[in-house]
């Protein structure tokens, strides 16, 4: 008869192993962010409500732009900015811009413009010619009012076109 604390320990190492072996699954997995293009949705918000009565405070908006890539350059095709009801108010760019690799770029919407209204966005489209790791693609709002600060990051996402 095998000792009750045998048992015990197969179990442990049983257990010990299947977790490794389950954090292995992604290891070698990068690939995945690997990519020459896309289409990003990024969430602004050009205000947010609080208090009883739900005022507005007013925010301004930083859209960064960074290239995550050690090796190879992106092109950004458009940063267009849309408002609530989904109306294109502005491209942000008169033609594509390179980023060279590891380097960066913003665009900046002011805390006075209300034309986005609180579910405001950006559409960002890029390109690379060779496969790249996916860029970090999103908004910093900040906003300064009777002394009272906010500050908060909107991650990027993927999005398909329907074409």
């Amino acid at each position: 008869m095998v000792p009750p604390r045998v048992h015990f320990l197969k179990i442990c190492i049983a257990a010990i192993a299947l977790i490794f072996l389950w954090g292995l699954r992604g290891f070698g997995q990068a690939s995945e962010h690997i990519t020459s293009s896309d289409t990003v949705y990024v969430s602004v918000y050009s205000n947010i409500y609080y208090g009883a009565r739900g005022r507005p405070f007013q925010l301004a908006a930083t859209l960064s732009i960074r290239n995550t890539d050690p090796k190879y350059p992106i092109s950004i095709v458009s940063a267009e900015y849309y408002d609530s009801e989904g109306n294109k108010i502005r491209d942000f760019m008169e033609k594509p811009l390179e980023l060279k690799p590891l380097a960066s770029t913003y665009f900046y919407v002011k805390e006075a413009d209300t034309q986005g209204g609180s579910g405001a966005n950006f559409i960002v489209r890029w390109n690379a010619r060779h496969k790249v790791n996916h860029p970090s693609i999103e908004t910093v709002m900040t906003g300064v009012e009777s002394g009272q600060g906010i500050s908060f990051i909107c991650p990027g996402v993927s999005i398909t076109e329907h074409k």
